[in-house]
């Protein structure tokens, strides 16, 4: 049976364990969007420790019955220049930025109304840049959806397998961070990483 998940913005290294465990899943589209997940922010290691980033979205009146796929990026800050940025100072340094920059950079510099769209397409390029065979649907109506992998307030952190991180000598490792993170230091070598975590 194959098992939901609403998309979320750069998922944690959890996520995308789960995401290339099934082999095939569905990105839900008829969900209710839910504030303080995983569906518009992540977080990454920055110069001083964990960095939170975040998408605006359009608020309406109706955001509390407000359906994922209906949810629009608010374009009028630079959040997206903002994030790139973030990026460039969190990861200039390590081993593989410059290997996988160039893949993402359009993604920060060309505008998509819809944050579901956005996400979509994100985790697609991710997948390809990890050479990871994952067939992806899209659900119109309510299946087994797996909603704890979208919580960004778990109190209890899941820990990831340590590796190395830009950072990590001012304030050690930090477990389960956007996928980014994982792919700018280990590059090739993270599909491997992600096929041993078990969940």
């Amino acid at each position: 049976m194959i098992v939901g998940v609403c998309p979320a913005y750069l998922p944690p290294i959890k996520y995308m364990a789960w995401i290339i465990a099934q082999k095939e899943i569905a990105f839900v589209l008829s969900g209710h969007y839910q504030k303080q997940t995983y569906r518009n922010r992540t977080e990454i290691y920055g110069a001083n420790g964990k960095l939170k980033l975040t998408i605006p979205i359009v608020h309406n009146k109706n955001n509390e019955h407000q359906l994922d796929g209906d949810v629009t990026i608010h374009h009028q800050s630079s959040w997206q220049k903002d994030h790139w940025k973030s990026f460039e100072a969190s990861y200039r340094s390590s081993p593989f930025f410059e290997f996988y920059e160039d893949d993402l950079y359009s993604f920060f510099h060309e505008k998509e109304e819809k944050l579901m769209d956005f996400n979509i397409a994100l985790i697609k390029k991710i997948l390809s840049l990890l050479n990871a065979d994952v067939k992806i649907n899209l659900a119109k109506n309510e299946i087994n959806e797996s909603l704890e992998l979208l919580n960004a307030k778990e109190k209890k952190v899941f820990k990831t397998p340590v590796y190395r991180q830009v950072f990590d000598s001012k304030y050690g490792f930090i477990s389960n961070l956007s996928i980014l993170d994982l792919i700018f230091n280990v590059g090739p070598e993270s599909l491997d990483y992600l096929s041993k975590i078990s969940l």
